[in-house]
């Protein structure tokens, strides 16, 4: 077992998948309008552009996900590979290994045609396991390969004892951090490829009026470095005014793109550059010289989108979908 390739497999929670997986013994992923996946060629290219044709209306970055889980389905799975199925009706997780090679079944499911057949090893209480082992099984892709909690499964098949602090599980703070982390990159991501260009300046003056300032956008095209004018009072004669640079572009800021901001505030004025990627040494340290200067970098733009998520319109709520949720603590060390 320690050999084999361990895998996760996430199914359809209704009665029909159920049935497959623990009735029938097969692991089975869907997508039924593809056919037979055995008739196309072994490459993840003719995977890829085979699904394009069969879902036509699918969005061109879901594309080469879903073709890469059924071409690894078909051809990296190898006989005796592990695979892990985390239920959530009854909490369990259950652990078996493949027997079988691919098969296309649509008399046995229309809905999940392709299949393996499977030998279950055990059904474990989610108890068993420590977090971290948990939260990587509890991927939000339907297959995905099982890396740094396989020898913690394979140490529960084999009867041995998993460790389960009685105390903090130390796997939690790393557990935390790989959550904040995704929802960092998703952020980040989604910002500059939904919202590159005019449309950003457009949402950092929507915040920036959620935490309390009035904005003036200044229209697409040449804006001399200046593409946001802030200010408290309604009318914006009162100062202070806050000038704004924004930069969605995926290269880091340098200093003269910041120095020419600074160069456009005027004696009682303030300067704010935002800048989604980030900025170079030089930049930051020119900056922190300047004491109506601040700079804003992707993370910095994180921590106020979400302290000013649930004020934000439902526009941006669309482009940028969270949900708030509660996640372990991690504990201060006692021993400091």
């Amino acid at each position: 077992m320690k050999n084999s390739t361990m895998w996760g497999i996430r199914a359809g929670i209704d009665d029909a998948a159920k049935d497959i997986f623990l009735n029938k013994k097969r692991i089975a992923i869907g997508w039924p309008k593809m056919g037979d996946l055995s008739q196309l060629q072994a490459n993840r290219e003719h995977f890829k552009q085979w699904y394009s044709q069969a879902y036509s209306d699918a969005k061109k970055g879901s594309i080469p996900v879903s073709a890469g889980v059924l071409f690894r389905f078909v051809h990296e799975i190898k006989l005796g590979d592990i695979f892990i199925f985390p239920t959530r009706a009854d909490r369990l997780v259950y652990i078996g290994q493949v027997e079988g090679e691919y098969e296309y079944a649509p008399e046995i499911s229309k809905r999940y045609p392709n299949q393996r057949q499977i030998k279950w090893l055990g059904s474990y209480p989610r108890t068993t396991f420590t977090q971290g082992a948990l939260y990587e099984i509890g991927s939000a892709m339907t297959l995905f390969q099982v890396r740094n909690y396989a020898e913690e499964f394979i140490a529960v098949v084999e009867g041995k004892s998993v460790p389960i602090p009685t105390g903090e599980d130390e796997s939690i703070p790393f557990v935390i951090e790989d959550i904040k982390q995704t929802t960092n990159d998703f952020i980040i991501k989604t910002l500059s490829q939904e919202l590159k260009g005019h449309p950003f300046a457009e949402f950092i003056a929507h915040l920036l009026e959620k935490i309390g300032y009035h904005t003036r956008v200044s229209p697409p095209g040449p804006d001399r470095g200046i593409d946001i004018i802030a200010h408290k009072d309604e009318l914006g004669f009162e100062p202070p005014i806050i000038k704004i640079q924004v930069k969605s572009s995926d290269s880091n800021i340098g200093r003269p793109e910041v120095s020419q901001l600074f160069g456009s505030i005027g004696e009682k004025e303030f300067g704010l550059f935002v800048a989604l990627n980030g900025f170079t040494t030089e930049a930051t340290r020119f900056a922190a010289s300047k004491t109506n200067l601040r700079l804003i970098d992707g993370d910095d733009l994180i921590d106020l989108i979400l302290s000013y998520y649930e004020k934000l319109d439902s526009r941006y709520k669309g482009i940028l979908p969270l949900k708030q949720v509660y996640i372990p603590e991690a504990l201060p060390d006692q021993d400091n």
